[in-house]
């Protein structure tokens, strides 16, 4: 079937599909939220009004949107021989393990999981067309 390289971050999803010389690239956009605090305490004075932060309902927030962006971008991956990821900070980890959990079958196909700073799209589909190579 061919080889996927996917780079990955909150944000978006690129994958590589590379199919004998065939190449296609695909970015899929996560609806993932940014976590801002609004607000401020209103006093600068010690033991002033604090503004209560709802830590728990934004980390189930996004776990079910990480959730939804991860079954994007299997979509996109099910047909792959080789799979490897990249990406900044722990995206790849966590999209590793989801796919340990939900589905095996792709699982067994991730051959690597790296880091990878944030790059240009020409950076990341050299870095993903070299993986392979090697």
């Amino acid at each position: 079937m061919g080889n996927i390289g996917i780079w990955m971050d909150k944000r978006n999803a690129i994958i590589l599909h590379l199919y004998d010389e065939i190449e296609k690239v695909t970015t899929v956009i996560s609806e993932i939220e940014t976590y801002h605090v609004h607000g401020g305490s209103g006093s600068r004075l010690k033991g002033g009004p604090q503004d209560v932060v709802q830590d728990s309902k934004y980390l189930e927030r996004e776990k079910h949107q990480f959730k939804q962006y991860a079954q994007n971008i299997v979509r996109h991956i099910k047909t792959a021989d080789r799979i490897a990821i990249y990406g900044p900070a722990e995206s790849g980890l966590k999209f590793h393990k989801y796919l340990k959990k939900k589905f095996k079958e792709i699982a067994h196909n991730v051959e690597s999981v790296n880091k990878a700073d944030s790059m240009t799209d020409n950076q990341i589909i050299s870095l993903l067309k070299d993986h392979f190579k090697r």
